[in-house]
């Protein structure tokens, strides 16, 4: 089977600069402007630039140039769905049938790109600032909380956020994100590798690959993708693409 081709790109929000507001629309520089945090910001500005950098990089146009329609998959089961245009987003125009995924957390930022397959990523700090234990219970099944309770203290959080990650990178992959519940997705315990062991919803996909990132010392990030496999994941510094 010919391999499915992403491309990963990593930055950080202090690669932010004015010059890559020019590059939002009027949506995305209004919700900017709401971001009280200046790294909040930052990281906002950096991964939606990066988005339209490397999907018009793909599609052989003007990043300027680049739209996307945004879409809910929960929204679309309910009756009552959110107002207001949100949910993932998907290339448009002349960027049509190229696939994203967005993320960022402390001083990561990370855009997935692929070709006619669905794809999710996801980055976390680690952190033990966090209540582990109150959002096991959120996010977890029982057999991966007894999986997380087994590792050793010191690699608990790293583990918790290992979780997180991959199966976020699987909701989002889907267009459900969090909305679709993480606790409704299973994946294998997080010192092994990466491998989806059960998925509760009634529309679930019937092919899935995931595997996780290298997001460096302190982060925990996983890729996901809607395809029996296999995926060439291929990464790059996204230094170059924001040198405006």
């Amino acid at each position: 089977m010919t391999p499915v081709n992403c491309d990963v790109w990593w930055a950080g929000p202090g690669q932010a600069t004015g010059a890559l507001l020019g590059l939002l629309d009027d949506a995305e520089r209004e919700r900017h402007a709401r971001f009280r945090v200046r790294a909040d910001r930052d990281r906002y500005a950096v991964a939606h630039a990066l988005a339209r950098l490397t999907v018009g990089r793909a599609a052989g146009c003007d990043p300027r140039d680049v739209a996307f329609t945004l879409h809910c998959r929960g929204c679309e089961r309910r009756p009552d769905p959110r107002p207001g245009p949100h949910g993932k987003p998907r290339p448009a125009g002349a960027a049509e049938g190229l696939e994203i995924s967005i993320s960022h957390s402390g001083a990561r930022v990370v855009v997935a790109l692929a070709r006619g397959v669905q794809i999710g990523v996801d980055v976390e700090e680690v952190t033990g600032s966090r209540d582990i234990d109150g959002l096991a219970e959120y996010a977890l099944t029982g057999p991966e909380r007894a999986d997380l309770a087994a590792l050793p203290d010191a690699g608990r959080a790293a583990g918790f956020f290992g979780y997180w990650a991959r199966k976020e990178a699987l909701l989002k992959s889907t267009g459900d994100g969090l909305s679709g519940g993480l606790a409704n997705v299973a994946v294998n315990a997080p010192d092994r590798p990466a491998r989806v062991t059960a998925w509760n919803l009634p529309d679930a996909p019937g092919h899935v690959w995931l595997t996780d990132l290298d997001a460096g010392p302190g982060y925990r990030a996983a890729l996901a993708a809607l395809t029996p496999g296999p995926v060439e994941v291929t990464a790059h510094d996204a230094a170059p693409l924001l040198a405006l």
